[in-house]
């Protein structure tokens, strides 16, 4: 049943959402002077996504008992009302107003709203206010799975879009934004880190040949081998002259091509189990690393590559806390919970995995169409130093301390990064050997 026979004065206003909190409070205080005006009975106040991720909506129903009354608020207190919003908030909320009347000729009763397939709330939009689920029940085409599957990427406003330009050219901005709580126009952070990293290690890494080489031709068998006159003039020495005499002295590089195999023994008998903890010394038993090192020389350590590349995301990964770790112990007095300082690292690999890969992308573009190698490695060159200036900048930004002191503290951030990167990788290696 309707609230009264009146009219429904209804004002939706849209308004940015680094303001809403604000806004939400006086709309409270808005409400309570309405209805001291006579002739409004109650109002209702719904909460409503904008179309606008950076916006919000706020729709209010003012239940009025007559036609009259609602004239008589709009000839008198209405361009006051209406004015002390534009006086408070100016130019960053916008808003509309229109009257709802029943037709009180039908005799329709009135249809229930919609619910929720997943949750059972009534819907008043066409996504739900309380899981958020899309109103529409059914898959209409196959490009409706498709850009489901993939909308953050091929919507040009979603938040992925949104994300990587404050992540790109203002550092730090990101995080200060999420700290402040402006969070849902923003792709969430560790998202993010995932998206960038794994298109990252794709451009880098992925080979085609390498993962379908069933689709294309064996290269030839019969390769061509270069003269022994042509490597003797790059200091190659071949043949049986690949040994010098004692007495003589080579200033090339001796290789016996004659022989099939390489000239390189493993020999773990000098490891001490001594020198390592016993929970250590009996994982790593010297028979293992023979065993490991006759594996690595068998392909000239191409396996171990491979398996060091499969374990390097895992290893930054894990050093994600341990420089926020850091950061904590840098910013004792800056009453920070750990996982904001974890935000700060996350969103700043996040970075270094967009700049990285724009690096790829641009090398090999510009070698595609000859640009002189000069200009490549000038660019390249910039955005390496683009990657360390861009966390000095991000942590003044984040933390709001001046130039000496985040200087200092960037130093040190610096050398733990290093040693820090020096002992994942480390670990990676270790991982990769004994794994192959």
């Amino acid at each position: 049943m309707p609230h009264s026979v009146g009219p429904i004065y209804e004002v939706t206003v849209s308004v940015d959402r680094e303001i809403a909190e604000a806004f939400d409070a006086w709309l409270a205080e808005h409400v309570r002077e309405m209805l001291d005006i006579p002739g409004f009975l109650k109002s209702e106040t719904f909460e409503i996504e904008d179309y606008d991720v950076g916006r919000v909506r706020r729709v209010t129903h003012y239940y009025l008992a007559s036609e009259e009354d609602l004239e008589n608020y709009l000839a008198g207190p209405a361009n006051a009302m209406r004015q002390s919003g534009i006086d408070r908030f100016s130019d960053k909320f916008v808003a509309s107003r229109r009257v709802l009347r029943r037709n009180e000729e039908s005799d329709e009763e009135l249809r229930p709203l919609p619910s929720c397939l997943n949750c059972g709330t009534s819907l008043s939009g066409q996504y739900c206010g309380n899981c958020g689920q899309r109103a529409r029940s059914r898959l209409i085409s196959l490009w409706g799975l498709i850009s489901e599957a993939f909308g953050d990427l091929l919507e040009l406003d979603s938040r992925l879009w949104q994300t990587l330009g404050p992540l790109l050219v203002r550092p730090g901005k990101l995080t200060r934004d999420y700290l402040l709580g402006r969070r849902a126009r923003f792709m969430p952070p560790f998202r993010t880190y995932l998206v960038l990293s794994v298109v990252f290690f794709l451009v880098a890494f992925f080979n085609p040949r390498e993962e379908f080489n069933v689709l294309f031709e064996p290269a030839s068998e019969t390769a061509e081998v270069a003269e022994p006159a042509e490597l003797a003039e790059d200091g190659i020495v071949v043949g049986d002259d690949a040994i010098p005499d004692e007495e003589e002295e080579s200033n090339g590089i001796n290789i016996d091509l004659t022989s099939g195999e390489a000239d390189v023994q493993c020999d773990a008998e000098d490891i001490k189990a001594a020198d390592m903890p016993d929970w250590l010394s009996s994982r790593l038993t010297p028979e293992r690393w023979q065993l490991m090192c006759e594996r690595v020389l068998a392909d000239d350590g191409r396996a171990l590559f491979g398996k060091l590349r499969d374990n390097v995301p895992a290893a930054l990964f894990v050093l994600l806390p341990l420089m926020a770790l850091v950061l904590k112990i840098t910013y004792p007095l800056s009453k920070r919970y750990y996982v904001e300082h974890l935000l700060f690292v996350v969103h700043y690999h996040a970075f270094v995995f967009l700049m990285l890969t724009l690096q790829v992308l641009f090398a090999r573009f510009g070698a595609l169409i000859s640009i002189p190698e000069s200009a490549i490695d000038a660019v390249l060159i910039g955005t390496a130093l683009y990657i360390p200036a861009y966390l000095f900048r991000s942590m003044q930004r984040v933390y709001g301390q001046g130039v000496l002191i985040t200087a200092v503290k960037y130093v040190f951030l610096l050398l733990s990064y290093f040693f820090g990167f020096i002992l994942m990788i480390g670990i990676a290696a270790m991982f990769a050997a004994f794994s192959i």
